[in-house]
Parts: C-alpha cells; structure tokens; sequence
C-alpha cells in the first residue's frame, strides 16, 4: 500500500476513534478524574506493550531535561483529559469537542509568549473568526435547554482544557529527536501517579461493563489511538493531517445526536462552522502546530 494512502487510512482511524471517547466516558458515569486515571494506566500499558512487541525500534535514550519536560507535558495533558471530561457533562459532547478546538490558537499564543514566534495578521484574523464562533456557542446555548450555568461552565472547563492541551503540544514541540511513544509512555506514567487520589474502581451492578469501557479508553482510545496517529503524522503533508483531524468533531456531533440527542441550535451551528473554519486557515496558513502532538 502506498505510504499515503496507509497514512489516510491511519489519520482517519484514529480521528474516528477519538471522536466517540466522550460517549465513552459518559457511559462509565464516573467522575472525570477517576476516568482519566484509568485512562493513563491502561494507555501506558498498551504503549509499553507496543514498545516491547518484536522488531519495534528500541530507542529509550532521554536526556534528563528531556524527561522532565515530557512529564511537565504529561501533567498538562493529564489536566486537559480531566477538564474535557467534565465538560463533556455539563455542554454536551459536541459543543465541548468544538470549544476543545481552540487549542491551535492557544498555541500560537504560547508560541508568541514563552519561543519568540511571531504572530501574523492572517492569524490574527483567524483568532477573530474563531472568537466570533465561540461567542455564538455561547449566546445559542439557550436554545440547547440546557441550564445557562452549566452550560457556561462547560465551554469554560473546555476552554481550559484547550489551553492545557496546547501546553502539552508545545512542550512536545520542544523534544525533537525523542521517539513520539517514549514521550506519549512518560506522559501516561506521570498523569497516572498524578491522578493516583482519584483512583476508585467501578461499583454497582454494571460493575464488568463499566471495566470494559475503561479498558476500552486506556488501550484503543489512547494507546491505538496515538500509535495509529504518529504513524499517520510521519507518512502525511501537515496540511492533509490537519483536513484529517477535522473528523473528530463531526463524529463527535454525530455520536452525541446518536447517543444522547443532542442537537446543535442553529446559532451552535454558525459557532461551531465559524470556529472549525478558523482552525483549517491556521492549519493551511500556519505551520505553528507541533509536529509530534500529544494524544487527544
């Protein structure tokens, strides 16, 4: 097969992927801590299963420096897992998934603040558009029925939960010449000792199902998920695996319409195509985006 076409296959694979953990994580009707525990455990177990499987490259050579910035990048991305799982919640699994795509300008705006990287007035432009859209999110949210509270508070904890990501990319930018899984495993190891108080194991009668949709999260939503994507990453142009990853939030509308009936207002709408918009002109107009980005 060629390289292309396997990538495309990969890329969309993982974006599908990707794009049904928050029905997921809903089903398990745990808190969001305890989900993102079990979800680093069981991802670092599959990813050093992965590593050790025979004629994988064995390349664990880290700097210390190295090492303690993957996992500086590991406590961000344990944080942005956390608070994009409690949005889930309270603005539904659609809108959070598109407010969780203002991550690209978070980048751009960490980029410009701690790495001396200059931000241009198409960026600028884009940043406008996708504020634009976040403001109709916000303002069609009455239309949705869910209480104004709630709801605000879920774009906020997404909003958070963009800017953490955006850590981790950026610090993930910054370890060039490491092997994307060796970060990914460190990441996994350090948000599972972090989350470590919120551990708690499933009760109740759906006791089995609920073990098997925590395993489901931590070895197909995390460990195939990543593996499928850095193999993607290392095969496709940047701007075709940033067409890709737009499939995540369509699946992720359709599986919350699906699952939960959740319906996009038609303000939501405008918000979300504004916002979805505004991520693809920084993906063809930008190269800010880190080449090796953390797991979603």
């Amino acid at each position: 097969m060629h390289p292309k076409t396997a990538g495309t296959l990969e890329m969309t694979t993982a974006m599908v992927i990707a794009g049904t953990v928050g029905w997921l994580v809903l089903q398990t009707g745990m808190l969001a801590g305890a989900v993102v525990f079990w979800r680093c455990a069981f991802g670092a177990a599959a990813l050093l299963m992965l590593c050790l499987l025979p004629g994988q490259p064995a390349r664990w050579d880290i700097g210390r420096r190295q090492a303690g910035m993957a996992a500086l990048g590991g406590i961000a991305l344990a944080a942005s897992w956390g608070l994009l799982f409690a949005a889930y919640s309270h603005a539904s699994i659609a809108i959070a998934t598109v407010t969780y795509h203002t991550q690209p300008f978070m980048l751009v705006v960490l980029g410009a603040l701690f790495f001396g990287e200059k931000r241009t007035a198409s960026q600028a432009g884009w940043l406008g558009i996708a504020f634009g859209g976040l403001v109709l999110i916000v303002v069609g949210g009455g239309q949705w029925g869910a209480p104004p509270s709630g709801y605000l508070e879920g774009v906020g904890l997404a909003l958070a939960a963009a800017f953490f990501y955006a850590m981790a990319a950026a610090i993930t930018k910054r370890l060039s010449g490491v092997p994307p899984r060796l970060i990914v495993l460190i990441q996994l190891i350090v948000g599972t000792l972090l989350l470590l108080p919120f551990a708690q194991a499933p009760t109740g009668g759906s006791t089995l199902p609920t073990w098997g949709l925590l395993l489901a999260i931590g070895f197909i939503h995390t460990g195939l998920m990543s593996t499928l994507l850095y193999s993607a990453i290392q095969k496709l142009s940047t701007s075709m695996v940033g067409v890709l990853s737009f499939i995540y939030p369509i699946v992720a509308i359709g599986v919350d319409a699906w699952a939960f009936g959740h319906r996009l207002s038609p303000m939501q709408v405008g918000g979300a195509v504004a916002i979805l918009m505004a991520v693809a002109g920084m993906n063809f107009g930008s190269r800010m985006a880190a080449r090796h980005p953390a797991p979603r």
